[in-house]
């Protein structure tokens, strides 16, 4: 039901005749149809009533400027509630922290300090591949999960630190896997309404205390020997939740990297011409595929820029649906005053799909990729699926980087038999990467 707001200035409002739920039902079951429909029936801009709250999206080029650049509009404001919810990490501590936290994972994670991991997550991915065997078959998302989650892990927080074993994993990605399924709608809603939710999310808060009293009991006093995690033990105003932030900095790290370098893998191997481009790079830089264990350097990737466009292809074509500021006073965005109070929602998406900026916007497309300024660290033209400005993600170049990491590895060991259509996106989820709707079934095989 469309209510026609006072004010003619602002945005067509959606909501419902349910007082404080407003539109969520309808708009939770899937949120990028919901917003598709109301692109076609109401404009670019319009907002919806949900849980008490009022989104106001824009989901065209118009307004991005303003969202990355308007000093009307706040990052912090927009995520902290979210951020209590997700991990309970209360407001006076999140804004003590932010500041300093995305400072220091901005320069560990920076394009220069890249080489401090590709060393340690080579020999993690290799590691865990190994576990896959010489062949066999299964769904290539949860083939991608065992072997990319063990390895980051290990990685960033310390080799041994989190469960990685075989024989420990499986109660933990029951619980990781549950806490990240609905960690969108857990960020928005009071915790009772999601008990299995809150369990892991208990559950995992728990085991963090542990994990942070090994880190600490092992910290280094040498800076060139700490994990990332023990850098941000370091950096933490209030150690008592560290917990709290131990379990952000994996689901940050684990939430879009996975489901995108399953993406990347798929695209690759249902076009034939792209797969072949790839393989005929790996070989010129590593020699014929088949041999044991290949050492990748960044000065390797570098020569693979194709693999880094086809990386980048697939976080276009499965960007999230929406990013968010808090509007803090009045903002004009097209023809509209957005009141202050809103949560302005820029759809990297759609941004994504505008065939002024990507002609042929459906179309998995690597060579696009070539316009863009990689060396000095530019994207093309509009696209946003790591924000914009000042709070872009701090972990982008080290998210990039493994996925190219693995997929070299992976296609270099084993090929691959496809048993199953390429499936489409699930429009269930707003925030981050967009999942598979239907599994996706290979037969792998190592190379001769």
């Amino acid at each position: 039901v469309l209510f026609q707001l006072r004010n003619p200035s602002s945005p067509p409002c959606i909501r419902s005749w349910i007082p404080w739920f407003g539109a969520a039902f309808q708009f939770g079951k899937a949120p990028l149809e919901f917003i598709e429909q109301a692109r076609s029936k109401h404009g670019p801009v319009f907002t919806i009533f949900a849980l008490g709250k009022r989104f106001t999206f824009v989901t065209e080029e118009e307004g991005t400027e303003a969202f990355f650049k308007s000093k009307d509009l706040n990052f912090e404001q927009a995520v902290q509630q979210a951020v209590e919810n997700a991990v309970s990490v209360p407001a006076e501590a999140f804004y003590q922290n932010h500041g300093n936290l995305y400072s220091m994972l901005k320069g560990k994670m920076g394009p220069s300090n890249l080489y401090v991991f590709t060393g340690t997550l080579c020999k993690e991915l290799h590691e865990h591949m190994a576990h896959l065997g010489t062949e066999g078959t299964g769904n290539l998302n949860d083939l991608v999960r065992q072997v990319m989650y063990p390895a980051v892990v290990n990685t960033l927080f310390g080799k041994g630190i989190c469960p990685t074993s075989q024989s420990e994993i499986k109660e933990f990605e029951e619980h990781f896997q549950k806490y990240d399924e609905d960690f969108e709608y857990a960020s928005q809603m009071p915790e009772c309404f999601l008990r299995n939710w809150s369990k892991s999310k208990k559950w995992l808060l728990k085991l963090f205390e542990k994990v942070v009293s090994d880190a600490e009991r092992t910290n280094p006093s040498e800076t060139t020997s700490k994990t990332l995690l023990q850098h941000l033990l370091d950096n933490l105003q209030g150690k008592h939740l560290a917990p709290n932030y131990g379990l952000l900095m994996l689901w940050a790290s684990q939430a879009n990297a996975v489901p995108i370098a399953f993406w990347t893998l798929v695209f690759i191997l249902s076009y034939p011409s792209i797969y072949k481009k790839i393989m005929e790079d790996l070989t010129s830089v590593f020699g014929k595929a088949g041999k044991d264990k290949i050492e990748v350097s960044e000065e390797d990737l570098k020569k693979l820029p194709f693999i880094k466009w086809c990386t980048l292809e697939a976080i276009r074509l499965r960007s999230p649906g929406a990013i968010t500021k808090k509007v803090v006073n009045p903002i004009r965005i097209q023809n509209f005053t957005v009141p202050a109070g809103d949560l302005l929602m820029l759809s990297p998406y759609w941004l994504h799909r505008n065939p002024k900026y990507f002609p042929d916007p459906e179309m998995f497309k690597p060579d696009r990729w070539k316009e863009a300024n990689l060396e000095k660290n530019a994207f093309l033209d509009s696209f946003v699926a790591f924000g914009g400005g000042k709070h872009q993600c701090p972990g982008r170049w080290f998210a990039i980087m493994e996925i190219q990491l693995f997929v070299v590895l992976f296609l270099y060991k084993y090929e691959f038999v496809l048993l199953d259509a390429v499936p489409k996106e699930s429009p269930l989820h707003l925030v981050g990467t967009q999942q598979p709707m239907a599994p996706f079934r290979v037969q792998y095989k190592c190379r001769e």
